[in-house]
């Protein structure tokens, strides 16, 4: 424990040792991950103060509650950690420490028990974000943390100290006996995370990978009059394909493109595919329960006098978006196998994917070779990280933010050991 100089009893010879000083640790960044481990040093005797650079706290947090927080998975846990993909490996060990049901536990000591829904994704039974974090601020209060907002993170001095920088630029140097940033990735930049971290850390040596937009939509060029007609509309119950990925469930046509849980699944392969190639193409299977064979004996029927728009809608229960998007790629064959082959392996041409600004969340970031297993920076010594910074890529579903508690979790107990607090974080 930090302790200052002795102070002499002028009634006294002799020194009267000095009242501890409680170990500081800041925190820069005011997102779940910050907040988190806040909490988690505070209540074991840390001075901690939240740097934010927003004039409120968690303000993605917030509107990613807005359509019903998904705060994590119920799937086994190694599935679970497969989802990461090539982050896999290290983050198995980060989720291990802090695993989804004792996030579901924390989410349960402010009253907002949790439940599994058909999906396997694990939500708070009132589906917002807001009571939880209410709660937690109250509790970070209590503890007597300071949340100093309208504070930008500016890196770092020439001797390793943080800089932080108020709304009218003013530097002042943050003495703190451990650091923990947590300062998101680049997506949703007006809700605070904008990257700007990366060129600061980029100074002291610090590898990253360069930051690009995941979960995001994909970018179509519809035909004239398309998007006029059908922006907004459904497609309900479809599966999408890209080289040997697959994905079930909702998407919607946009004025741009196409948006939903199944797109945001593909998107960072598009994106490479992309990069690579110029362009993506997105099959769209209308009817994945149904087998090919099955819907061309359908088709087969005798159509009568009905048009083929008519006769689809009818047969396969086509919607007129549906529809619409079957004749984009070429004019509807008459055979019933083809017809069938069309219906179940629609190709789109993708000429992008949205980008930061509009998409769910970021890959690349801080590499985890930089990383000690407390998540510490090797070439910052006392400075850890947390969050989105890591370079992983996180599908939806809960896996980002179960991944920015479990990292923020790892970070304040690797944190906790360099301040030398008794009980530590467990």
């Amino acid at each position: 424990m930090l302790t200052s100089a002795p102070v002499l009893d002028p009634h006294r010879s002799r020194a009267i040792p000095p009242a501890p000083r409680s170990p500081n640790c800041a925190i820069v960044g005011g997102g779940p991950a910050g907040l988190f481990a806040a909490d988690l040093l505070s209540r074991q005797g840390a001075s901690v103060t939240v740097y934010e650079r927003k004039p409120s706290v968690a303000r993605k947090f917030l509107m990613a509650g807005r359509g019903g927080l998904n705060i994590t998975h119920s799937e086994p846990f190694d599935r679970f950690v497969a989802r990461y993909g090539a982050a896999a490996e290290p983050l198995a060990s980060i989720i291990g420490a802090f695993p989804p049901e004792r996030l579901r536990a924390f989410c349960a000591e402010f009253g907002e028990e949790t439940f599994v829904g058909s999906s396997g994704r694990v939500f708070p039974k009132s589906f917002k974000a807001s009571p939880l974090l209410r709660g937690l601020l109250a509790r970070l209060a209590a503890n007597a943390v300071r949340i100093e907002t309208r504070s930008r993170f500016d890196g770092f001095s020439e001797s390793g100290e943080l800089l932080i920088a108020d709304a009218n630029g003013e530097r002042r140097v943050v003495a703190a006996d451990a650091t923990i940033l947590a300062l998101g990735g680049a997506s949703w930049p007006r809700l605070g995370a904008d990257g700007g971290w990366v060129d600061r850390l980029a100074a002291k040596g610090v590898g990253i990978e360069p930051l690009a937009p995941a979960n995001s939509a994909a970018i179509v060029e519809w035909p004239e009059g398309f998007a006029q007609a059908f922006e907004g509309a459904p497609l309900k119950t479809i599966a999408l394909r890209h080289g040997e990925e697959r994905a079930f469930g909702d998407i919607v046509v946009t004025r741009s493109g196409l948006e939903g849980g199944p797109v945001y699944a593909l998107s960072s392969r598009l994106r490479r595919a992309v990069q690579c190639d110029g362009a993506a193409t997105l099959h769209i299977d209308l009817r994945p329960s149904s087998p090919v064979e099955a819907l061309a004996q359908k088709l087969a029927r005798p159509r009568e006098k009905q048009s083929l728009s008519t006769f689809l809608r009818k047969t396969l229960r086509l919607s007129k978006q549906e529809i619409a998007l079957l004749r984009l790629a070429a004019p509807l064959p008459e055979d019933p196998g083809a017809l069938a082959s069309r219906v179940k392996n629609l190709p789109l041409a993708v000429v992008a994917t949205a980008g930061l600004e509009r998409a769910i969340s970021s890959a690349g970031g801080v590499r985890f070779d930089e990383l000690d297993d407390d998540l510490m920076l090797t070439k910052l010594p006392g400075v850890f990280l947390a969050g989105e910074m890591l370079d992983f890529d996180a599908p939806t579903g809960g896996y980002l933010l179960q991944a920015a508690f479990s990292s923020a979790f790892v970070a304040a107990r690797g944190a906790a050991r360099r301040l030398g607090l008794r009980d530590g974080v467990a």
